[in-house]
Formats: structure tokens, C-alpha cells, sequence
């Protein structure tokens, strides 16, 4: 069974930076995946922010964190990261990972398969 736990949430000010992990278990290889990550802010419906194709490395961004984020993933370790730039307090949310057993990138969180328990991200005006 898939497993993904993420790490690396926090508090910070507008403008700083924040790295999340997502270690995933259950498998030797995630070859043939896709992973993503997705957000959720209090009272609203959870949203893609960014994926990736596990083996390939073709990553897919939401228009709202283009430029600032940056997906990316540790075959070696069985990890992905989302490195968060210049933050701003709408970003504030659970951010979760996510992990699809094909390798087409999708946005839509119907698409996959495996979910993490989120780590939650504040970001102070």
C-alpha cells in the first residue's frame, strides 16, 4: 500500500520561503507515477498547485504559484519537494501530496490515487 507523509510546514512572513517533502513508501520504484501537490485553505475546496511525472521529471504548475514554486523529486530517496518562494498569506493552507498511478500530469484531485495527511503552511502578513 502507498504511503505519503509530508513535512516541512510551518509559519512564515510574506516573502520568505518554505520547502515541503513528501516521502512515499510502499513501492521500490514509483516509475509510471505522477505526483502533485494540492492545497486547502479554511472553507474552501482543495486546489492543484503543482505535478510532476516521476520518472520523467515534466512538471505542470497552477497559473497562481508559476514563478514562485517549484516542484521537484529525489528518485534515490523516493521523495518530492515543493520549494515555496516568495510567499504570500494567500497561500496560507493544508498542503497536501498526492500520488496517481499514471504518469499523465493532472489538476484534478478526482485523478489520484493516494493521499498524504498534510502539513499545514501559514504565511503572515
Amino acid at each position: 500500500q502507498v504511503q505519503l507523509v509530508e513535512s516541512g510546514g510551518g509559519l512564515v512572513q510574506a516573502g520568505g520561503s518554505l520547502r515541503l517533502s513528501c516521502a512515499a513508501s510502499g513501492r521500490s520504484s514509483f516509475s509510471g507515477y505522477a505526483m502533485g501537490w494540492f492545497r486547502q485553505a479554511p472553507g474552501k475546496e482543495r486546489e492543484f498547485v503543482a505535478a510532476i511525472s516521476w520518472s520523467g521529471g515534466g512538471t505542470y504548475y497552477a497559473d497562481s504559484v508559476k514563478g514562485r514554486f517549484t516542484i521537484s523529486r529525489d528518485t534515490a530517496k523516493n521523495t518530492v519537494y515543493l520549494q515555496m518562494n516568495s510567499l504570500k498569506p494567500e497561500d496560507t493552507a493544508v498542503y497536501y501530496c498526492a500520488a496517481r498511478r499514471v504518469a499523465i500530469l493532472a489538476a484534478d484531485p478526482r485523478g489520484y490515487d493516494y493521499w498524504g495527511q498534510g502539513t499545514q503552511v501559514t504565511v503572515s502578513s
